[in-house]
């Protein structure tokens, strides 16, 4: 996580980010896929996401498509944009793909300018009867209070335990620069447990570290925090789009045992010695392999 959100590159980085971790190898000319479904390898349903995820979160405006308050745009327009055009997806594969989607990364809705008596039927539905949003992840700015349930003191709705999974090549940068950063994408995510407890959303399944983060007392010092319709809480941060260490109730390794490197905010010790800190697939520069450079594009992503 740094500052590549100042000049657009970490929007590109955070595409290839979640080409690699969507199910494959980009298919070559584009990313388009074939109407058959090829896309290198690709499952179709993983190609249709994919495809809808990047356009959801991150080149909506690119492409001309108005998203509302609430990110949600016209459906119609959305199986007009060119790259799903061209995979000729039909509004029962949208259905199929927002209800069985394993991390639920989208949500589809009747579009409330019908009037009653147009509401459709299953059989006597189209498209233009329909909304769709990606319910986080965004590049594109929204407004978080239309899109997300705000997470606060008074609410009671503080969850009880609330991590942030991260990768030991990514670990000195984060120190470094004294926390988490939002990157390209508006807000940094979290979960509220390990994809071993059950978690699908907020935690890559390959996070090598887990930090426990002390929601309450970043809440009592301003820092705003949401939940979105999937689960995964978010954070803005606090000055320049920084969650602080100041914030970290416990730091310790997920499946390697590397002690407890922060505890309530201070530090205790750094990484041991052997740890190998092998930047994953896709998140460092295009893909590689750099430990410094590549620790600044991919920490802090869901």
């Amino acid at each position: 996580m740094s500052a590549l959100e100042e000049d657009g590159s970490s929007i590109s980085a955070q595409i290839a980010i979640e080409d690699k971790l969507a199910g494959g190898r980009k298919p070559r000319g584009g990313g388009r896929g074939g109407r058959g479904g090829g896309g290198g390898g690709q499952s179709r349903e993983v190609q249709v996401s994919k495809t809808l995820s990047k356009l959801l979160r991150h080149q909506a405006a690119n492409a001309g498509i108005k998203l509302d308050a609430e990110g949600f745009a016209a459906l119609d327009e959305v199986l007009n944009y060119g790259p799903i055009r061209s995979l000729n997806v039909t509004l029962a594969e949208i259905k199929q793909i927002v209800a069985s989607n394993e991390k639920q990364r989208f949500t589809m809705k009747l579009n409330s300018s019908l009037s009653a008596e147009l509401v459709p039927s299953d059989d006597s539905a189209t498209p233009s009867q329909y909304l769709i949003r990606a319910n986080q992840g965004h590049s594109i700015k929204i407004e978080s209070a239309a899109l997300l349930e705000p997470i606060t003191l008074d609410a009671g709705n503080v969850p009880s335990r609330v991590l942030h999974g991260t990768y030991f090549a990514f670990w000195p940068a984060i120190e470094e620069s004294g926390g988490l950063k939002v990157m390209g994408r508006n807000h940094i995510h979290c979960s509220t447990g390990t994809p071993e407890e059950g978690i699908l959303s907020g935690m890559r399944k390959d996070a090598e570290l887990v930090i426990e983060i002390d929601v309450e007392k970043s809440l009592q010092d301003g820092i705003q925090w949401w939940k979105s319709d999937n689960g995964v809480l978010l954070t803005e941060g606090g000055e320049g789009g920084v969650l602080s260490t100041s914030y970290f109730k416990k730091v310790t390794g997920r499946n390697i045992d590397v002690g407890v490197l922060w505890e309530d905010g201070e530090r205790l010790s750094g990484l041991p010695e052997g740890i190998k800190g092998k930047v994953p697939p896709g998140k460092g520069p295009r893909g590689g392999n750099n430990r410094r450079g590549g620790g600044g594009r991919g920490r802090g992503r869901q």
